[in-house]
Formats: C-alpha cells, sequence, structure tokens
C-alpha cells in the first residue's frame, strides 16, 4: 500500500470514529489526510469505495495490534487458552489506535442497514474473527 493511500486510509477511521458514516465527506476526509479530493478520488474512486476500503484497512489494523508480539518469531503460545486471553485482551488496549478502530468499526456496523454490500464484507470479516475466537476455545 503507497503512503498516501495509507494515510487517506488513517483518515477516514479517524473520520468515521469522530463523525460517523453519514458525517464522512470527501472534503472532510481529503483535509484530515492533508491531500486533495482529487487524489482520494483517484485512489478510492467513490465514497463507497472508500468506506469498503477503510473497512479492509480496519480489520487489518485489528490484526496486526492482535497479533501476540511473539508471531515474529514464528512462535505461538502452546496454550490456546494462553493465546486466546492474549487476543482477546489486545482488543481492549486502552490506545488510540484501538479506540478509533473500535468506534469506526461500530459505525460501519450500523451503517450496514443501508448497504447491503457493505452488509456482506463486514459480515465475512465478523465471521473470520468468529471462527479464530472459536477455534481456540474449542
Amino acid at each position: 500500500m503507497t503512503d498516501r493511500r495509507r494515510t487517506i486510509l488513517e483518515g477516514a477511521a479517524r473520520v468515521i470514529a469522530r463523525r460517523g458514516v453519514r458525517g464522512l465527506r470527501v472534503a472532510d476526509l481529503a483535509e484530515e489526510a492533508g491531500v486533495s479530493t482529487a487524489l482520494v478520488y483517484y485512489h478510492f474512486k467513490d465514497r463507497p469505495g472508500i468506506l469498503r476500503q477503510a473497512l479492509a484497512f480496519i480489520g487489518d489494523r485489528a490484526d496486526r495490534y492482535t497479533e501476540p508480539s511473539d508471531a515474529g518469531a514464528g512462535q505461538r503460545p502452546a496454550d490456546p487458552r494462553e493465546l486466546l486471553e492474549r487476543t482477546l485482551l489486545r482488543e481492549f488496549q486502552d490506545l488510540p489506535e484501538v479506540r478509533e478502530n473500535s468506534t469506526a468499526w461500530g459505525e460501519l456496523r450500523a451503517h450496514t442497514v443501508f448497504d447491503p454490500e457493505l452488509r456482506e464484507e463486514l459480515a465475512a470479516a465478523g465471521a473470520a474473527w468468529v471462527a479464530e475466537v472459536a477455534e481456540l476455545v474449542a
């Protein structure tokens, strides 16, 4: 992902977390990201494209901060209970990125009432999370 694209998606997550999906205006997003509206449209084509990519970005970012810190060495805790505990506790870290992600996720989830395409993508992401946790619980 290019730096500009990442900057725009980070801006989208902040705007969605603060103002909700209905408050996401491309001009405001461009200002938040420090880019032109033309550059936003160049990377994302339209508002639904921004929302879909923001959802994917938020999911990827959550994957990164919930990943066990020893995963880089290719080692996972042997005990699934310990891994489950670590994973869940990382979802509650008191960090701006985690709070922003959680808030933006909730806003996107609420918006899916009006957006069937986004609803399917969010449901798939949620199902993947449930499957991962269910595997550890089992």
